[in-house]
């Protein structure tokens, strides 16, 4: 190791390249240009190659190169530049070099003669964020045959893309690692908003190659009923239809040999059916580890849990420097998201105190500062200081000491919800009725009146979604919307208040029975994974609509529409267990006398996947 060490400085001085930092073995290297860092890569490989370690059966290295922009702090180095390069390289194997697209742009005309760069494709980092087009260093003489990359696009996980960098939770993230480790059952407990399922993520993120059998990721936030907290589990499982045995059952079973990661999120609303669960898991399964998420322990045997705090706020603001205030997590995430929302804006001496009293008046809750961060755009930062602190002097009563962390995000949601317009408020109220998120059209049919038509929609949340209380994806062919939890458990409070929510869960429900006997009629048209594709990204709008019209008696012949429409689906998807049990309610709900064609017809949607269960 001491030679490997020398080996590796000597080599990156040589090319002026500065170690800032070394972990372990790893080397942490700032470039004056990329092609300094291209040739000291490929001279670091060299010596490694040509020195003699058969003691210890031979010494590899793998490097990662990116260009980036990085905050310099007392010769270290900090931000999501540093962050990407150390992702890049965790996708190697040693030997390897692996080049950003960004360092590429770069280099790829200058190059040595003896060197080339082989496009690798596009692979997602384990910082979940879009996905890095990557490219191998290839030295004439060199190994050039590597395994695939280990990107999470090879290693089997379901972890979703996350729109923005993740940031304040070095510790944080080590200290559940180490927990993670130590016990089988974790949970992370916290407040609404503050972080627990980007941790979660990241933490999953970071261990992938450590779990032969994959991570999983089971979002329970949608999910009203108890009931259906198994079938959810199991499909993110994979978990096909089982026949003669209860999902909670055969799925400790199923996992009783695997290795993996299952990661239960947002679990406070059905903390039964998932503590059952988890116990049984835990029991049965001795290389399973479940990291779960909530507002409350599962109270299961075995439980360990951690409790995740704010972001780091400083105690006091004045005449802070900016390099000081940005070692603070709050800081350093508002000041990432400010940026987002607008390219102007700094962290600088001048603003940096005001930024961090803001961070600390907000109690250092990511959500509460996120939604602040965005109006940077709109208002200077004394003004948003200002603004702020005057709306909860009226929520507290003139007491800045009395700011508990839950009533903060809820002041602070009020505060944003003032500040729309009367028609964004109508439409945030409205679009809450969707669960899972929801299309363009979907929301302009759904909510209509002031947004009766699509291109007013997109006008009204575009503008919610520039102000953070709705989150876009744009990744795929279609983009969707959605609500965060906090924000959407709030926007369904105010529906509820207005007197309308009963109104647009009945158009949610007539929206979403249109639309399965569409699909229903449709099925014959397109490659049949093409058409369960439309249908899955709604499956918890299905739900929440069969529960509306078919709970309290509400409209027992829509709900047998949207049951019926669902048929192909859940036999096509491996539901048919939740698709009888619908069917069930649909029956319980419409009479043979009133409705005969429509009880026909349940009867046979119910023979017929009662039949895939026995086939099954």
């Amino acid at each position: 190791m001491a030679r490997h060490d020398v080996l590796l400085r000597t080599t990156i001085e040589l090319h002026r390249g500065y170690v800032f930092k070394t972990v372990g073995d790893a080397f942490c290297a700032a470039f004056h240009t990329p092609f300094e860092a291209i040739r000291a890569a490929i001279d670091v490989q060299g010596a490694l190659q040509k020195e003699d370690f058969c003691a210890v059966d031979g010494l590899c290295a793998r490097i990662g190169v990116h260009t980036g922009y990085a905050d310099e702090r007392d010769g270290d180095y900090f931000g999501p530049a540093v962050n990407r390069v150390a992702r890049l390289m965790s996708l190697g194997h040693g030997g390897q070099v692996l080049v950003s697209a960004a360092a590429r742009e770069l280099v790829h005309g200058d190059l040595p003669a003896s060197a080339s760069l082989t496009d690798l494709g596009s692979h997602r980092l384990r910082d979940l964020a879009q996905a890095e087009q990557v490219w191998q260093l290839t030295v004439a003489g060199a190994p050039s045959d590597f395994p695939p990359l280990k990107s999470l696009d090879t290693l089997p996980n379901n972890l979703p893309l996350q729109p923005t960098s993740f940031h304040g939770r070095v510790n944080d993230l080590k200290e559940v690692k180490s927990l993670l480790g130590k016990h089988r059952l974790l949970t992370l407990l916290g407040t609404g908003g503050v972080g627990k399922t980007r941790l979660a993520l990241q933490t999953a993120a970071d261990l992938l190659d450590i779990y032969p059998d994959g991570v999983w990721f089971v979002e329970l936030a949608p999910i009203t009923d108890p009931a259906l907290v198994s079938g959810v589990i199991a499909k993110a499982l994979g978990i096909g239809q089982t026949m003669g045995c209860e999902l909670d059952e055969f799925i400790p079973q199923w996992l009783k040999h695997k290795e993996l990661l299952l990661i239960v999120d947002n679990c406070e609303h059905v903390l039964e059916p998932v503590a059952a669960l988890a116990d049984a898991i835990v029991r049965c399964c001795p290389r399973v580890r479940i990291l779960g998420t909530s507002r409350q322990a599962l109270g299961v045997g075995g439980e360990a849990t951690y409790q995740l705090p704010s972001l780091a706020v400083p105690e006091s603001t004045g005449a802070m420097r900016a390099e000081n205030a940005v070692t603070y997590g709050a800081v350093a995430l508002f000041t990432d998201r400010a940026v987002l929302a607008d390219r102007r804006f700094a962290l600088t001496d001048d603003n940096a105190s005001t930024v961090a009293d803001i961070c600390r008046r907000l109690d250092g809750i990511p959500l509460a500062i996120e939604l602040a961060a965005a109006r940077v755009k709109v208002l200077s930062i004394p003004n948003l200081a200002h603004h702020l602190d005057e709306r909860f002097k009226i929520l507290t009563g003139g007491s800045r000491t009395a700011l508990p962390r839950q009533k903060t995000l809820s002041a602070l949601i009020d505060w944003s919800y003032n500040l729309l317009f009367p028609e964004e408020q109508t439409l945030f109220n409205r679009v809450a009725i969707f669960a899972g998120g929801f299309t363009l059209d979907a929301a302009a049919l759904v909510c209509a009146g002031e947004c009766s038509d699509e291109l007013n929609a997109l006008d009204l949340i575009a503008s919610l979604t520039d102000k953070s209380l709705v989150v876009a994806d744009t990744g795929r062919d279609r983009e969707r919307y959605r609500l965060l939890e906090s924000t959407r458990e709030y926007a369904l409070k105010r529906l509820t208040e207005s007197g309308e929510r009963d109104s647009i869960a009945g158009r949610h429900a007539e929206y979403f029975a249109s639309v399965t006997q569409g699909a229903k009629g449709n099925i014959r048209n397109m490659p049949l994974s093409e058409w369960v594709a439309t249908l899955e990204p709604d499956v918890d709008n299905f739900r929440t609509a069969l529960g509306w019209a078919l709970g309290q008696a509400r409209d027992g012949v829509l709900g047998s529409t949207i049951a019926d429409g669902l048929e192909m689906f859940w036999w096509h998807t491996g539901a048919e267990a939740e698709g009888r049990r619908w069917i069930e309610a649909a029956l319980a709900r419409v009479g043979e006398d009133e409705n005969p064609s429509i009880v026909a017809r349940l009867r046979q949607v119910l023979a017929l996947l009662t039949s895939r269960v026995l086939y099954s």
